[in-house]
């Protein structure tokens, strides 16, 4: 008998299991672990799979509208999208493995993602994400950027799917932790959508894709702690990744899905064959039985431990039809990858391990699951603050605005997404760079409208209303295009859920995310939680990101934020008052993170919603753009940038001239329209009870903000442009300093 470690209070504790979890265990099997059940209930109760902090207040987010296939509880949400067609998708995190090893956390990230979408079924047509880095003068930050970016488009481009949007900031509460969401959508019949969820007692198990290795191991426990000092010896937990393998896995698992051999699927994901196999059988009510001897390795040795922890990837555990196993093993040879069977379904509902003639678990399926603890944790609401004083303006509003296109957070993303491979398949119709990217499905004319979205400065003064303000400007984003919003998927980073502070940003942030999307019939369909992100006890800021997904019958009706001709009228939509708490203006020009965000208010933006996209779809705005960071100028200035068409803005709304060039009111937008057409649509505005205001007219090399000497299109270009890329390069640039 092949020797394993005692089971000891430390081993427990090393393995992430308080005492009081592990008494749990011993009450329900009634004994003592070995060591490879201690792994498996190590890898099912962490939190990155059992989510035994967040289980009891997902519950109360929507999930359900007569367009949705499969809410939250598979490996992506499915929404139908006429035609007999569906959309697939999903985010997560890998923010992590990200921090430890950059590139291939950033890839790996990108490989499971694209994995959990065409687990289902789907051909993934889009990927998108989210990035959120520390402060620009931290010294580890340009390194994570780098590596980060490399990742993605590593993987994404060898893969061969575009990645069409996403989010990048930089804030000092990420300097120890930063945030790797990545997004993936994909495209299916909706009627041949594939779950995980295993049937027929005798059928067997069979492992697909690539070989298992001892990377990864412990990727799901790590995931579930917080950093301390040793974070950099922690490389061994994450996993190596191969895009050229799992574009062969994707076309090999939807080939053999069109035979009909395929009854049940699941990706080897976090905690790799533990939880695919525990899910499947636990799904069904059934019990499963692998014999590890068969599990495809490409190193020697291998522990039973070892294998059921490992998280190598490209992996897949499929449950097959038995009279269609020749054919399944067929393609899969044909196509270089493994096909092993290596175990079956039972009815005795227990999760039995062999390997080398020896059981090295025996634990009740269900319960692995099921029992997972469940904590009603201790939360702390946020205090509410005051909304933010009068002050001076320390610099004039034109210098301002330059300042404030050259921040870390509002200066052009280019150099990251110029790295991405936007373009290939030929179908990305509104490229990144503006409000929610454009994707044709298959020939057209219909399309997706794609986003990723939150403020988490917002999130921290006040989670309740910067979770319906980061749902809201997702919805905001999918409208500018001319897509009717459909449904969301999240990805829930925050602090130690033990902290009640941050337990309490985390419920206070569901609540006003379950608001927004109740009132915008905008359900949540997948998602992912993400705690413990802090070091050495300093959390990072709350943040909820959102992913947003709408559909636009018609590409050739959508617009972009870009001017298209001089000579069109610029009405903005949405009442100004000129709210500069928390705003980009008051971090960035006052160096100050103080007030009460924004308030959100639901009902308005439902109502301005909808008459923006009525005005895209009927060929009446010739270009639109949300107004959310920076405000009035920055949308203005961003307008003329994209479409290289100057601006004369010779109305304002009333107040202060940096309060309303800056302030962050929400239920915003800015629309251009051709001159003889701007009376018709103000009339039709105060008709449907929507505050319009044309503002000024586009033309020209400048922008001409009212009262301000002109800006020439040229310098607000170069302050736009040149930051990111010379801070990669080695600089810091002046709009850098202080962020």
């Amino acid at each position: 008998m092949s020797k394993e470690p005692a089971v000891t209070p430390e081993l427990v504790a090393a393995h992430g299991l308080k005492p009081d979890e592990y008494d749990r265990i011993l009450a329900l099997i009634g004994r003592t672990p070995t060591f490879t059940e201690l792994g498996i209930f190590s890898a099912m109760w962490n939190e990155h799979c059992s989510y035994k902090s967040s289980r009891i207040h997902l519950r109360k987010l929507p999930t359900k509208a007569p367009w949705v296939i499969q809410g939250p509880g598979e490996n992506a949400g499915v929404i139908d999208i006429g035609d007999g067609q569906a959309c697939v998708f999903k985010m997560e995190s890998h923010n992590h493995p990200s921090f430890i090893e950059p590139y291939q956390g950033a890839a790996t990230g990108v490989g499971g993602i694209l994995r959990d979408v065409f687990t289902m079924g789907a051909r993934p047509i889009a990927c998108l994400n989210l990035l959120r880095f520390g402060s620009p003068a931290h010294p580890k930050t340009r390194r994570l950027v780098g590596g980060v970016v490399a990742g993605i488009g590593g993987y994404g481009n060898s893969f061969g799917v575009p990645t069409v949007g996403g989010s990048t900031g930089f804030h000092k509460a990420y300097d120890g932790n930063i945030l790797v969401n990545a997004m993936a959508v994909g495209l299916a019949r909706a009627d041949e959508i594939f779950y995980a969820k295993a049937t027929g007692v005798g059928n067997p198990i069979v492992y697909l894709g690539s070989k298992t290795g001892r990377d990864g191991i412990h990727g799901a426990t790590m995931a579930s702690a917080s950093f301390e000092a040793d974070a950099e010896e922690k490389r061994p937990t994450v996993q190596v990744g191969d895009p050229f393998s799992e574009k062969l896995l994707l076309e090999a698992c939807l080939e053999l899905m069109r035979t009909g051999a395929v009854i049940a699927i699941q990706d080897m994901g976090a905690a790799g064959l533990t939880s695919s196999a525990v899910e499947m059988g636990a799904k069904g009510d059934l019990g499963i039985e692998l014999d590890l001897d068969a599990v495809p390795c490409r190193e020697t040795g291998m522990s039973a431990y070892e294998m059921m922890l490992s998280e190598s990837q490209e992996r897949m555990l499929m449950v097959l039809t038995p009279e269609k196993e020749p054919e399944a093993e067929a393609i899969f040879r044909k196509w270089g990858l493994d096909f092993a069977i290596v175990g079956k379904t039972t009815d005795t509902l227990r999760f039995v391990v062999k390997h080398r003639g020896e059981i090295k678990a025996d634990l009740p399926i269900k319960e692995l699951g099921d029992q997972a603890p469940l904590y009603d944790r201790p939360h702390a609401a946020t205090p509410k603050r005051a909304p933010l004083a009068d002050f001076a303006p320390p610099l004039a509003n034109a210098a301002a605005l330059v300042k404030l296109l050259g921040a870390p957070d509002l200066c052009s993303k280019r150099w990251v997404w110029e790295q991405y491979d936007h373009l290939i398949l030929g179908n990305t119709v509104i490229a990144p760079g503006g409000d929610a990217a454009l994707v044709r499905v298959e020939e057209g004319p219909k399309g997706l409208a794609l986003t990723t979205d939150v403020n988490a400065r917002y999130c921290q003064a006040d989670p309740r209303e910067g979770g319906r303000q980061a749902v809201a400007e997702a919805w905001r984003n999918i409208t500018c295009v001319g897509a009717r919003p459909l449904a969301v998927t999240d990805n829930l980073n925050f602090g130690n859920p033990e902290r009640p502070e941050y337990m309490g940003q985390f419920v206070g942030c569901l609540e006003g995310i379950g608001e927004a999307c109740r009132a915008l019939d905008f359900p949540i369909v997948s998602g992912n939680v993400s705690l413990y992100n802090e070091t050495q006890g300093a959390g990072i800021l709350p943040t909820p990101a959102i992913g947003g997904v709408g559909v636009i019958d018609d590409v050739a009706k959508g617009v972009g934020v870009g001017f298209r001709a001089a000579g069109e009228a610029i009405v903005l939509i949405g009442e100004t008052k000129g709210w500069l708490g928390q705003s980009a203006y008051l971090a960035s020009i006052c160096g100050r993170e103080e007030g009460a965000p924004p308030p959100v208010d639901l009902a308005v933006e439902k109502r301005n919603g909808d008459f923006v996209r009525a005005l895209v779809l009927a060929g009446r705005a010739t270009a639109a753009h949300d107004l959310s960071d920076g405000g009035l100028a920055v949308a203005i200035a961003e307008m003329a940038l994209a479409g290289r068409i100057g601006a004369n803005i010779d109305v304002l709304p009333s107040g202060k001239a940096h309060a309303v060039l800056f302030g962050e009111d929400q239920a915003r937008y800015l629309v251009t329209c051709a001159a003889r057409d701007a009376q018709a649509l103000l009339a039709d505005a105060a008709a449907a009870g929507v505050p319009a205001l044309r503002i000024g007219t586009t033309g020209g090399a400048a922008l001409a903000l009212a009262g301000e000497a002109p800006l020439a299109l040229d310098v607000l270009s170069k302050a736009h442009e040149a930051p990111l890329p010379a801070y990669m390069a080695g600089d810091m640039p002046e709009s850098f300093k202080g962020a």
